[in-house]
């Protein structure tokens, strides 16, 4: 499974796996793949520090890459206080109230949360980068889009790739613009943050609108088949997320979350500005439909929302409050139903591409007869 990036890239499959686990990057990146490891939870630089020297120790040499959210334009002076003072009081009365409702318990004391996104921040990115450069990443993504420009001079210097997600095919121009060198055309499929066009219409607009730059197909890719089918479309290999939450590697997620993962079908997730103010698609939960029910009173715009309910759901997930128990995931969590390693998925994955290759190559056998 091997295209002119991923040959670029020196890797054998074409396959770029975003996760927030260490672990799990560095085991896309042994099976062949390209692993990407998100930064956006990291606040402190040591220990993004230490994730980063656990890869190169752990990659067997492997190339791999890092996933920042930062803004296009350059913002300075704004405190994470500063933002903190902004959210209405009625809001944090909301979150308070829902929570009683459920009986979910504080933290222990000097516990921290460990939801508190600050990644978006303009000097905690720029932190994660000053830590990213001194390490051997061959990729530099972000989630917002085209990073600042002197980000993607500063990358570019040291031979980093720069890669940003399109939810269209304006959003892509304009980051073909920018100067970066892989678009990820992300479909509404895709969990996180996400667009309104499906990714089988999406991934070819992007690919004629920014050709001959590479795209990544993102969103409803969880088998081989489809990442043939993405391929087919003009995509240079697939970028995914949401199939490797339910990995023997991924041991952060919790058991209840691993269970209602396992429950759920491609109908139970839901876009939801609940997690950070922005459409972003996640396990439908009554965590969510509280956020998005037109009685409460509404997300706010982010980062204000991120902030908000950041402790409210590390407590959420502590104690394992599974009404209110969710995660960022796409359309392909039906087909999540088992623990995996890494290696079986991407074998999974690379056994499915060659047969709907081989199923293809017989189909034009037959109609060029």
């Amino acid at each position: 499974m091997q295209t002119e990036l991923s040959k670029r890239l020196g890797v054998e499959h074409a396959l770029f796996g975003f996760t927030p686990f260490p672990a799990v990057a560095a085991a896309i990146s042994r099976a062949g793949g390209f692993g990407v490891l998100g930064a956006v939870r990291y606040t402190a630089p040591d220990d993004l520090k230490r994730d980063l020297d656990w890869l190169d120790a752990h990659t067997g040499g492997r190339p791999y890459g890092l996933d920042v959210v930062m803004p296009a334009k350059k913002v300075e002076g704004v405190t994470e206080a500063d933002v903190e003072a902004m959210i209405p009081e009625t809001h944090r009365a909301f979150v308070r109230d829902t929570l009683a409702r459920y009986g979910v318990p504080d933290l222990p004391d000097g516990e921290a949360s460990g939801w508190r996104i600050t990644g978006w921040m303009e000097q905690v990115a720029r932190t994660q980068l000053d830590v990213a450069f001194d390490h051997p990443i061959a990729l530099l993504a972000n989630a917002l889009g085209s990073p600042p420009a002197d980000v993607i001079a500063r990358a570019h210097d040291q031979g980093v790739l720069v890669a940003a997600l399109a939810g269209s095919a304006r959003h892509a121009v304009k980051h073909v613009r920018a100067g970066i060198d892989i678009v990820v055309a992300q479909g509404y499929e895709a969990g996180g943050h996400t667009g309104d066009i499906a990714s089988m219409v999406l991934t070819p607009e992007v690919v004629t609108a920014v050709a001959p730059l590479p795209v990544l197909a993102a969103g409803g890719i969880g088998s081989g088949e489809q990442a043939a089918a993405a391929l087919a479309l003009g995509a240079q290999g697939v970028w995914l997320g949401s199939v490797w939450l339910t990995t023997a590697e991924a041991e952060l997620t919790s058991p209840a979350l691993t269970r209602k993962l396992f429950a759920a079908g491609s109908g139970d997730t839901v876009r939801s500005r609940a997690l950070t103010g922005k459409p972003a698609r996640q396990l439908r939960t009554e965590w969510t439909d509280a956020w998005d029910d037109p009685a409460g009173p509404g997300t706010l715009p982010m980062p204000l929302q991120g902030l908000l309910v950041a402790d409210a759901l590390s407590r959420i997930q502590r104690y394992e409050v599974e009404p209110l128990l969710g995660t960022p995931v796409g359309q392909i969590v039906g087909r999540m139903n088992e623990v995996r390693d890494v290696q079986a998925v991407v074998d999974d994955l690379t056994r499915g591409f060659e047969r709907a290759v081989d199923r293809l190559d017989r189909i034009a056998g037959r109609s060029a007869r």
